[in-house]
């Protein structure tokens, strides 16, 4: 059973502008003259996330430099479209920031390309979960630092479901009851409303559907395609006829949406009731129109849908300057109790137990709000892999096609279906 509960999870944001790195060899283009541990240095480091993520993480850079007034930094940071782009760049001309974040899916290919210091003997991980570094961990040599855990689930708009009359969604729910809620509620919702974004094509919605229904992966560890043609075809038709009855918006709208953008994010405008969402994610929607939402879990069948996994990892470019601060930095980060108490689940539950003990007492509504759909995933979650390597492509760019063509409606599930079962063979 635990082999069947894998995830191919992969980013749908990870591109092949990591390609442009690939002849790099070492640390031939490093600066040799680097400063020593205690001199002045300035840390250029990188993530994205919402602007509740990005406020708190300014905090803690704040607060490290004032128990170590020789470093400084210089933060970069934005929402996660564009992000992988401008890093793989930067990182091609041995120009990537001290200290970046990258999602789990990406380390291996980062780390096979030379461009993640080899932090086995710099960080502490003595109170944090083996299954968190496992990932990160290749020939015994430790290549990035989780960050937290996070549970694949649902944010709906309970604010204005209990305006409109209309039942929220429970923990445990069915994809049944998803699909139902969906028609009930859209007789409810103005003619420019719908109920949720169009999922048809989505790479992780129809994961969660495939692995609820208790067919396992879509790509096996393996390397091999394991979608399911029947049970992908019933969700590609069930998606269809939200789309027939105007409960998912027209395929324009859909394509329009940008997460924690306020002027783009359908959720955010009030165009739609609920989207996919991570635990640690609630914060940033929160922010921007306080106490309206409410999480709940991915929708079941015969197996949980929702997964826990590493939400995101740190990784230090072996081309900085200050490679040795930056390891410092980073241990500080995950395991330092004050570094936990300003940054929260905005990653998700601190990946060192002992500090995520200390601090929950501390933890804001929001906060708590997170932890709820965490624990309730926590009890049958569904167990997360990084899946083979060598199948970015496949989910970034295919299956992106096929959801593009299934919402504007130039393919059919069938044709859908025999496109990514084609362009798999590129890739097995």
């Amino acid at each position: 059973m635990a082999a069947r509960k894998k995830i191919a999870g992969i980013a749908a944001a990870i591109v092949l502008a990591m390609t442009l790195s690939a002849c790099v060899s070492g640390n031939d283009g490093a600066n040799p003259a680097k400063p020593q541990i205690g001199e002045k240095v300035k840390l250029r480091m990188m993530w994205w996330g919402a602007q509740s993520r990005h406020e708190v993480t300014l905090k803690a850079l704040e607060a490290y430099s004032k128990a170590n007034p020789h470093v400084t930094f210089e933060p970069e940071y934005s929402g996660m479209d564009g992000y992988l782009d401008k890093l793989s760049t930067q990182a091609a001309a041995h120009n990537a920031p001290d200290i970046f974040q990258i999602d789990p899916s990406w380390v291996a290919d980062w780390a096979s390309r030379n461009q993640l210091a080899d932090l086995t003997e710099a960080i502490d991980l003595t109170d944090i979960d083996s299954k968190l570094t496992s990932i990160s961990l290749i020939d015994n040599k430790l290549y990035g630092v989780p960050l937290g855990s996070v549970a694949h689930g649902m944010i709906y708009n309970k604010a204005a479901m209990e305006k409109l009359g209309i039942a929220f969604p429970s923990m445990g729910w069915t994809w049944d009851d998803f699909f139902q809620f969906a028609i009930e509620a859209k007789i409810k919702l103005a003619g420019n409303q719908y109920v949720s974004k169009d999922y048809a094509g989505d790479y992780f919605a129809y994961s969660a559907y495939q692995y609820a229904n208790g067919k396992g992966q879509l790509v096996t560890d393996d390397g091999k395609f394991n979608i399911d043609k029947d049970l992908f075809l019933d969700w590609a038709n069930r998606w269809q006829l939200l789309r027939e009855s105007g409960a998912v918006p027209p395929a324009d709208v859909n394509a329009s949406d940008k997460e924690f953008d306020p002027s783009a994010d359908l959720l955010v405008k009030g165009a739609i009731l609920l989207r996919l969402a991570f635990n640690a994610s609630y914060g940033g929607w929160d922010s921007m129109n306080p106490g309206a939402y409410a999480l709940v879990t991915m929708p079941r069948s015969a197996e949980a849908g929702g997964w826990l996994k590493p939400s995101l990892f740190f990784g230090i470019s072996p081309f900085s300057d200050n490679v040795e601060e930056a390891k410092k930095f980073v241990d500080w980060f995950i395991n330092s109790e004050e570094a936990g108490e300003i940054l929260g689940t905005t990653r998700g539950v601190p990946v060192n137990t002992k500090v995520a003990t200390a601090i929950e007492a501390s933890f804001s509504d929001a906060d708590r709000a997170g932890m709820e759909l965490y624990h309730a995933t926590q009890q049958n979650g569904q167990q997360w892999s990084p899946g083979p390597s060598g199948w970015t492509n496949w989910v970034d760019k295919d299956w992106a096609l096929v959801r593009d063509e299934l919402s504007f409606g130039k393919k059919t599930p069938e044709q859908a279906y025999e496109a990514l079962r084609k362009t798999a063979k590129e890739y097995e």
